[in-house]
């Protein structure tokens, strides 16, 4: 929640004086966090958000990522739907919260089609639900009158009120395609949509965590079985993981103690490196986003699982 961003942040900051603060969760607590991490000169590293604001051209010092943009998610599904799946811009529709985080990924598919021939925004979709509301009914009927029908709604929300429009949206006969970015949560989206309904594509900026093929999906599992009994393999964990793996490697490059100075200049200097996930990573002074990289999964028997960008036809309404 935002308006606890701010304090809370001074408080580890000014108070506790902590050396970095890894893994904040969304996009409006970014907003509130990060002119406070630059005043302190405390590195931000590793935000659970692909939002522009913590992609600057140069970058802000302290602010360094791990995954990658909303707008290499939303990128890459504009991409495959027109390239493979065959579809004007005009047929596709967006579903998006409304606040930054929302705005963040509804801007970099806007800008996808525009790349891709649509002419203005004005004659795209775009049904908007109010944070922390299930209030999806209006957006609903926005889809539900929308001319041309869309064939695909891209989602920027999270779970329950996705869900929610789904639920409802195949209850009134809509075929579309509906895809949502990472911050979504695949696991609880599964979990709330059960094993009756497909047609839904999440966007993943890591591999899939059960994925052994991948070296350090191997040693997250092995991790995660040892300290967590009970934990299951997850998206999110799996960023967490590979995040701290890249954080700890430049703290070990440093001689003497870690200061918040320092490890923003380790972080830095790491270059060209490879931590496992499978394409090389990549920091320098003004470079501070280490993946590019967005993987598919699918929605398949209360799961989602991997497929490639080429086979999402597959997956369209021919009606």
């Amino acid at each position: 929640e935002p308006e606890r961003t701010a304090p809370n942040m001074r408080r580890l900051i000014e108070d506790e004086n902590v050396l970095a603060v890894i893994g904040n969760v969304g996009t409006p607590t970014a907003i509130s966090a990060i002119p406070i991490a630059n005043e302190g000169r405390t590195l931000f590293f590793a935000p659970f958000t692909g939002a522009g604001v913590l992609r600057k051209t140069p970058p802000d010092r302290y602010v360094i990522n791990f995954r990658a943009s909303y707008t290499e998610e939303t990128s890459a599904i504009v991409d495959a739907l027109m390239e493979h799946g065959g579809l004007r811009p005009e047929e596709v529709a967006f579903f998006t919260q409304r606040d930054g985080y929302g705005d963040a990924g509804y801007a970099g598919g806007i800008s996808a089609l525009l790349k891709n021939g649509l002419q203005s925004d004005a004659g795209i979709t775009h049904g908007r639900y109010e944070r922390n509301t299930l209030a999806v009914e209006n957006a609903l009927a926005d889809i539900l009158l929308a001319e041309p029908e869309p064939k695909a709604v891209i989602m920027v929300g999270a779970y329950a009120p996705c869900a929610k429009l789904i639920q409802l949206a195949r209850q009134l006969g809509v075929t579309a395609l509906f895809i949502n970015i990472s911050f979504v949560g695949s696991a609880p989206l599964a979990r709330v949509l059960g094993d009756k309904i497909e047609g839904v594509v999440v966007t993943q900026v890591v591999p899939h965590p059960t994925d052994i093929s991948v070296p350090i999906v191997r040693n997250y599992l092995s991790s995660l079985n040892k300290f967590s009994k009970n934990g299951s393999p997850s998206f999110g964990g799996l960023e967490g993981y590979i995040s701290s793996e890249i954080l700890i490697r430049a703290l070990r490059s440093i001689e003497g103690l870690p200061t918040r100075e320092n490890v923003i200049d380790a972080l830095e200097g790491m270059g060209e490196f490879d931590v496992g996930v499978g394409p090389l990573l990549y920091f320098d002074k003004t470079h501070h986003q280490a993946s590019h990289s967005v993987w598919p999964t699918v929605l398949q028997r209360g799961r989602f699982v991997p497929f490639n960008w080429d086979e999402i036809s597959g997956f369209l309404s021919n009606e």
